[in-house]
């Protein structure tokens, strides 16, 4: 049976703060629905993603800014970088990892700079949301068979 992946609940503080943040990386609003004072959800997707996000009240009781390690693919990671940063979003240098095959939590085994290489699923660059929900650039550039 197939399945996938399509809604992953990222918490937040405030929702309209997380809304006008998310809509201003250029995402989708799917839905803003609210019913009552103590439930509301918000979907958002990035463009060209099969999958979206929520957020909300009442949707999680997940810490918000807990959220970390959410991947977002991407074909040219310093193309990436750059359109986040001129829509004025803090996000960290391209970095690899120094065993060279996937990053490891926090910052340990950054090495600054793309893959040298520039082998695929090999660069990466993180920031976050305002409540501090971790976020991943990753480049792939070719899949992995069977991918």
């Amino acid at each position: 049976m197939e399945m996938k992946l399509e809604v992953v609940v990222v918490p937040v503080t405030d929702v309209d703060r997380a809304k006008g943040f998310y809509q201003g990386l250029g995402w989708r609003l799917d839905a803003d629905v609210a019913s009552g004072e103590d439930f509301r959800v918000v979907q958002l997707t990035p463009p060209g993603s099969a999958c979206s996000v929520i957020f909300g009240t009442g949707l999680s009781s997940a810490r918000p800014g807990s959220a970390e390690g959410l991947h977002l693919v991407v074909t040219d990671i310093e193309a990436a970088r750059a359109e986040l940063v001129g829509r004025g979003v803090e996000v960290g240098e391209v970095f690899h990892d120094a065993g060279g095959v996937f990053h490891r939590a926090g910052t340990a085994g950054r090495v600054p700079g793309p893959d040298p290489e520039r082998s695929s699923y090999g660069s990466f660059a993180s920031f976050a949301d305002p409540d501090g929900n971790g976020w991943v650039l990753q480049e792939i550039t070719e899949r992995l068979p069977g991918r």
